[in-house]
């Protein structure tokens, strides 16, 4: 273990949080001014502070890196317990990147402001603890405290449905975070009253019990993603979110589920992961399939984005449940990927509906004829969505169909038939969006898009380029603990296969 001298962590997580808090506090009754000039300084500090991760992580360290370590209950033996590793190295980074961008396109907004900042900061707070959390009652702490904010957000913010959508997000993601609850107790006394999650990853724990843990863990991470057939709140919570809300939803809190994958599921239960894989992967297949499908039908802008979300996730699923290394890598690129290409469609959305007031596939058409730069900017993002060679979605699912491929060439073949699909329903969009003839007198009086929209969609561009023609640097750095990851699933192959 790689101990840190500078808190780098808890600073990560708390700048948000407290500045958050000021804002609703201290701020709330100050000017406007104020208070974007507050929020958008506490999310610059904050993403700066999480870019020196990469400074200071050593790709070649076996183990946990800028580790944090305090009691904090002492009677239950629970510790304030932080660190990461390159499961979760880049995930932080990205919390915080997404945040900036969020109150960069909330600076418009003047309807409770100071509540509207405070909100997302909190929650850019709460998701970086979970994803550093290495102790499980904190881990399960800011799992769950990350439903508070988001369910102001969409139950205030929303649309006219938004107390339904937000009411269903919050009780599915609960229920399935009990079971979590009671399975993680059940480890905390065979593990003689120990949260440590890295503890948990040497327990010794019978098949049978390995199990029915994996089940309660994997509902509740599933619920998260969402994978098939758990996936039905997310459309509606995109759809009565605001775009903000959506792009927090899309960009990080799906890849809370997949993050606890990789965290708990795999090194804790390594046995019933590879007993349950087929029928992991077969669901995959089905999200990734039967949900494209239901896409391509749709004719709300915002809900055709939020079913090819799901869908893209599905692969993420199917990668990580090969239990490849190259499989799992292409599995967190995906993620990265799906977090960039997802937020910068949500946020194209939005400029749309700010002014169109409408989400309707039908009501655009040849916008490229009035608002020439959003245009530009819009298509590239849907040949991203639909991965193109050079651009970030290609380089994970590409990864994933290579393993696939090897793994079966039947799931290599329906996995690689998604491609069609995703190209099907994101080229159409663009068609029946950029191009055509100007049918909606509204589309004449657009606006192009202002420096500051320029430059968040720009960033968002170049992230997705870079990445798709230079991806080295992430599949360095998650090499070495993908590999460790994987230790626990030899020994469970090879138990299986004596087995049999």
């Amino acid at each position: 273990m790689l101990l840190s001298t500078f808190p780098i962590l808890s600073i990560s997580i708390w700048t948000p949080i407290i500045c958050g808090l000021l804002i609703l506090t201290i701020f709330r009754n100050k000017n406007l001014k104020l208070i974007r000039i507050v929020s958008l300084i506490s999310a610059l500090f904050s993403f700066f502070i999480t870019l020196s991760l990469f400074k200071y992580f050593n790709i070649q360290f076996h183990g946990i890196q800028f580790i944090e370590k305090k009691i904090w209950i002492d009677y239950f033996n629970i510790y304030y317990f932080l660190g990461i590793d390159g499961l979760s190295l880049w995930f932080i980074p990205l919390t915080a990147f997404i945040t900036l961008i969020i109150i960069l396109i909330s600076l418009d907004i003047k309807k409770k402001l100071a509540e509207y900042m405070s909100a997302f900061l909190i929650l850019s707070g709460l998701i970086i603890g979970a994803f550093c959390a290495l102790d499980g009652m904190l881990f399960y702490i800011f799992f769950e405290a990350t439903l508070i904010p988001i369910f102001i957000i969409i139950g205030t913010w929303g649309g006219s449905n938004r107390s339904y959508a937000a009411i269903k997000f919050f009780l599915y993601t609960l229920m399935g975070s009990l079971l979590m609850l009671i399975s993680m107790i059940y480890l905390y006394y065979i593990s003689n009253k120990s949260f440590n999650i890295l503890s948990w990853h040497q327990l010794s724990i019978t098949k049978i019990e390995q199990i029915w843990l994996f089940i309660t863990f994997f509902i509740a991470f599933a619920i998260k993603i969402p994978i098939w057939p758990m996936h039905t709140w997310l459309p509606d919570a995109h759809v009565e979110a605001p775009t903000e809300g959506s792009v927090i939803l899309a960009a990080i809190m799906l890849k809370l589920g997949c993050y606890g994958l990789l965290r708990f599921s795999l090194p804790i239960f390594p046995d019933a992961s590879y007993y349950f894989s087929n029928l992991i992967i077969t669901l995959s297949l089905i999200s990734i399939i039967y949900i494209s499908l239901i896409a391509m039908v749709q004719i709300d802008i915002k809900k055709l984005i939020a079913y090819s979300s799901i869908a893209h996730m599905g692969f993420v699923t199917l990668g990580i449940f090969m239990l490849t290394k190259i499989s799992i890598q292409g599995a967190i690129i995906q993620m990265i990927s799906h977090a960039l290409i997802s937020s910068a469609m949500f946020i194209s959305i939005g400029f749309l509906y700010n002014q169109m007031k409408t989400r309707l596939i039908s009501n655009f058409g040849g916008i490229i004829n009035v608002i020439p730069h959003f245009s530009v900017f819009f298509i590239i993002f849907s040949l991203a969505n639909c991965s193109l060679p050079g651009t970030s979605g290609f380089i994970g699912e590409f990864m994933i169909i290579l393993s696939a491929v090897k793994f079966n060439f039947c799931i290599g073949v329906l996995t690689s038939t998604a491609l069609i699909f995703s190209a099907a329903y994101s080229l159409c969009l663009s068609k029946n969006i950029i191009f055509g003839t100007i049918t909606n007198n509204k589309i004449i009086k657009l606006i192009n898009i202002n420096k500051r929209e320029f430059l968040i969609l720009g960033l968002f561009m170049i992230l997705i380029i870079f990445i798709g023609l230079y991806p080295k640097p992430i599949v360095n750095s998650m090499k070495i603990s993908i590999s460790d990851l994987l230790k626990h699933i030899v020994i469970s192959k090879i138990n299986y296969n004596n087995d049999k």
